[in-house]
């Protein structure tokens, strides 16, 4: 009843102080909308409008690194919203446009994407992968999606790795609630208070809110699902290769020790001395160390897991999936990319030291092309898989669940995969989903006219999830409602097409890894 109450409220007081949604101005020059710290400038597009590099929050530098975020400072003048803001602290990688690292700190910006028209809105909040230590709101493109679902889109930075994510006792002195290492996902929150207090002026509805996200952006809508601050920003939420280790957090011994070994490589021994770092230091220590959100205070008080079984986030519709050959990704990253495929005669003794004897048994090389596909196929059960299906168990004892699964083994490598011209079999792996939804990495993915008809289709099911908390798609089966004993796959029509399957557990031998899942 409360929550009904303050998101009515929210709705009525954006209704009546908002100018409307993209006024003044417009011209040559691009459309103009009034934010609370002041005007933004965007610009028209082919598929609508958008504005990029919106600061939500103030510039965590200086004295604000592993601060808590801060309402943006308001600015004079109209502001340049054309073009994306600094890319958030981190390494090099092989995907476009991060060839070389990123040192910037002041990257707390978002960006918005409106279909034409002036009526609101379901909003969707997206947050990128990248497991915690990558990735920018720029990497998709979903202007496209807006304007085919009539939907907002709003992509988000936020701080990653040491930045977002380092506890140490002294940062927990200065915390709110006396737990540190969660900057990263309190960004989340601060962009979340920005899109309720904002959104209304772009054409979006602030009381119909979808946080998604894939990968560690999946993990971090799952966090936030379970954290009680958070309660009230969103109404809505989509899972996309997110409940990988089940969504555990740190523990705050855990997270501080971690700190602790993290500040004696910088030779440090006091909050200062960190603060005194350069962030090049900073991105060059980090690596070895475990970044994630830290339970125990009052943004995350329990593990997710528990959280959802003790009634979190009760009513709140969720869709959660994963995609079917998750762990193909992963193993050719350890093997073939690193020049040392996986080979037969290694297989069994490589398999013994990551599983144990029964998973040997139970994933016998004869099943499978290779030895590296036979070993991320055990991976990718155990981590996505599987922990996929327990958590839709979860789910739905506290609300509506919706299980899915990617299931298009054609599907083209994603961007960075493409570029290495590998002859490697990746299957439906992860993060090739999202480019069945978004344009991503700024590139054209080059879909075949039968996976463009399931991107197709897809982005219905989303977007019909966006707008009105069920996910449907008109001529194509229902994403049925439940627990782990129905998923709907999503294929091409010449590998069946979408249909809900009965056995995606036992297709990922799920009672095996089950039996080592924690309780």
């Amino acid at each position: 009843m409360i929550r009904r109450v303050v998101t009515a409220l929210a709705a009525l007081a954006a209704a009546v102080i908002v100018p409307a949604p993209a006024q003044a101005d417009e011209g040559r020059q691009g459309p103009v909308v009034r934010t609370e710290a002041g005007l933004v400038r965007g610009e028209r597009t082919a598929e609508g409008r958008q504005f990029l590099g919106i600061p939500y929050a103030e510039a965590p530098v200086g004295a604000l690194r592993w601060k808590e975020p801060r309402a943006v400072r308001p600015w004079q003048g109209v502001r340049a919203a054309d073009d994306f803001g600094n890319t958030c602290v981190q390494g090099a990688s092989w995907d476009p446009g991060y060839e070389r690292p990123s040192h910037t700190e002041d990257c707390l910006d978002l960006n918005v994407y409106v279909p034409e028209g002036s009526r609101r809105r379901a909003v969707l909040v997206w947050f990128h992968g990248g497991g915690l230590t990558a990735g920018a709101g720029r990497d998709v493109v979903p202007d496209t999606f807006a304007r085919q679902t009539g939907t907002v889109v709003v992509t988000v930075n936020y701080r990653l790795g040491a930045m977002g994510f380092l506890a140490t006792a002294g940062l927990d002195d200065e915390a709110a609630d006396g737990v540190s290492g969660n900057v990263g996902m309190l960004d989340q929150q601060a962009a979340l208070r920005w899109v309720r207090a904002n959104i209304g002026r772009f054409g979006g509805d602030p009381g119909r809110v979808t946080i998604a996200g894939e990968s560690a952006g999946g993990r971090s809508v799952c966090t936030q699902l379970a954290s009680p601050t958070a309660k009230g920003l969103f109404r809505a939420a989509v899972i996309q290769s997110g409940a990988y280790d089940d969504c555990a957090a740190r523990t705050r011994e855990t997270a501080v020790e971690q700190g602790a070994a993290f500040a004696e490589r910088l030779g440090c021994a006091t909050v200062a001395c960190l603060r005194g770092k350069s962030s090049a230091e900073i991105l060059a220590a980090q690596g070895g160390f475990d970044w994630g959100p830290v339970t125990g205070g009052a943004f995350l008080p329990v593990q997710p897991a528990e959280a959802f079984a003790s009634g979190a986030a009760a009513g709140v519709p969720v869709m959660n999936g994963a995609n079917l050959d998750e762990g193909r990704l992963f193993a050719f990253g350890r093997f073939d990319a690193a020049g040392a495929p996986l080979t037969a005669e290694r297989y069994p003794a490589v398999m013994r030291a990551a599983f144990g004897e029964e998973v040997l048994l139970r994933y016998p090389l004869t099943a499978h092309p290779s030895p590296t596909i036979a070993f991320g196929t055990a991976l990718g059960d155990r981590m996505f898989a599987c922990s996929a299906l327990r958590l839709d168990a979860t789910l739905a004892g506290r609300g509506p669940v919706y299980p899915y699964e990617f299931a298009d083994r054609t599907s083209p490598p994603f961007a960075s995969l493409r570029d290495l011209g590998t002859g490697f079999d990746f299957g439906a792996t992860h993060v090739n989903e999202v480019q069945y939804l978004f344009e991503h990495f700024g590139l054209q993915s080059p879909l075949n006219a039968e996976q463009r008809a399931l991107a197709r289709q897809m982005v219905r099911y989303w977007g019909s999830f966006v707008r009105t908390g069920v996910p449907r798609a008109a001529g194509r089966p229902a994403m049925p409602e439940g627990g782990p004993e129905r998923v709907l796959s999503l294929r091409t029509a010449s590998a069946g097409g979408n249909a809900p399957s009965a056995s995606v557990h036992r297709d990922h031998q799920c009672d095996l890894w089950d039996a080592e899942a924690p309780r």
